[in-house]
């Protein structure tokens, strides 16, 4: 068993450390929320409208009653049990509400980034490979702009000319036409759900409504891909491995395959930090195309000053985003066992 767990340990210390990570956000994420200026309580109950007894008795509710230790001892002993508290504003459970809308936001970066992920192997390959191709040198200057078109200005253009001017997609009203009902909650996702209770009608409406927003964030966030995977595969196809199995006679397949693997590491580390981009363009994709979802209840928290909701927030986005590094640093060690703990430099072919 000893043994075992020590030729585990390059993921198994990873998910040790996961815990640790977690507290670190909530800590700061506690601190922060309290660093806002003016009391919240008291802008909730209307100001100066409010007797103290009754300010007083909304704060206890709220647990923002008692010495800033005390909050932070409640603070922390409630989220080990998932309870992030009530709204200030509707008084719902805050994370009964979070998550209903996380399905709908992660469901929408998912499938931003499997877009992304194929066009860049798609145009990686192409660019690397056939340099001299027409859309090879398209495709070149695109990856250059990397961060320098905002999701929110291709929105609002795409807006514009897809709907206002040519009229080729539905109003930008939500996620699918209004007329039409939910679909029946399965698994928490809505295409998913739409997909397996046989709704055809609800699903081309869905498509119709989704294809906008995930072009949008596609060609937003690809160009930071696209770059750095061009270069790994540029240095990938010049290194020692390749020109070896070339001239060893190894088939197309393999030489394509092993060049793939050595250039991926770099591109899959990018792909965690492409999803919190990619959560963050949800959100303004989100509030562009009406869409119910995280984004929508961030902005809400902010605009109410509702300090309980916005708390949770940003430390359910903080989990799910150090969920995806996790995944993402077990598939790295996996596509090069160099890095994994312990494990002495060699070559990979």
């Amino acid at each position: 068993m000893i043994t075992f767990l020590r030729n585990q340990r390059w993921w198994l210390g990873r998910i040790a450390v996961l815990p640790l990570h977690m507290l670190g956000f909530a800590l700061v994420v506690f601190v922060l929320v309290r660093l806002i200026p003016g009391d919240p309580v008291a802008q909730m109950l209307g100001g100066q409208n409010a007797s103290p007894e009754m300010i007083a008795s909304a704060r206890e509710s709220l647990g923002l009653s008692g010495s800033i230790f005390e909050q932070l001892r409640d603070y922390l002993g409630n989220l080990l049990t998932l309870d992030f508290g009530r709204s200030m504003l509707t008084g719902v459970p805050v994370w009964e509400e979070m998550t209903r809308r996380l399905y709908e936001t992660i469901e929408i970066a998912v499938l931003a980034m499997i877009g992304s992920t194929a066009l860049t192997l798609v145009a990686g390959f192409m660019v690397v490979l056939r340099p001299k191709n027409p859309i090879s040198r398209l495709l070149l200057p695109y990856a250059r702009t990397a961060g320098a078109v905002p999701d929110f200005v291709l929105g609002v253009a795409g807006i514009f000319l897809f709907y206002t001017v040519l009229h080729v997609i539905p109003a930008p009203n939500g996620r699918y036409d209004p007329l039409l009902n939910a679909p029946p909650k399965v698994t928490g996702f809505p295409i998913m759900d739409a997909l397996l209770t046989g709704d055809t009608t609800l699903l081309t409406s869905m498509a119709t409504h989704l294809v906008l927003p995930l072009v949008v964030l596609v060609l937003a966030y690809t160009p930071l891909l696209l770059k750095l995977f061009i270069r790994a595969l540029e240095d990938a196809v010049d290194a020692p491995p390749t020109r070896f199995r070339i001239a060893s006679g190894a088939s197309r397949r393999a030489v394509m395959l092993s060049i793939t693997r050595r250039a991926a590491p770099a591109a899959v580390a990018m792909l965690g930090t492409l999803f919190g981009f990619m959560l963050g363009g949800a959100v303004v994709v989100e509030q562009l195309f009406s869409m119910p979802g995280m984004g929508q209840f961030g902005v809400n928290a902010v605009n109410t000053s509702d300090r309980v909701s916005l708390q949770g927030f940003l430390l359910l986005v903080a989990g799910v985003s150090l969920i995806v590094f996790l995944l993402v640093d077990i598939v790295n060690m996996l596509l090069d066992p160099r890095r994994r703990p312990g494990r002495a430099a060699g070559g990979v072919t």
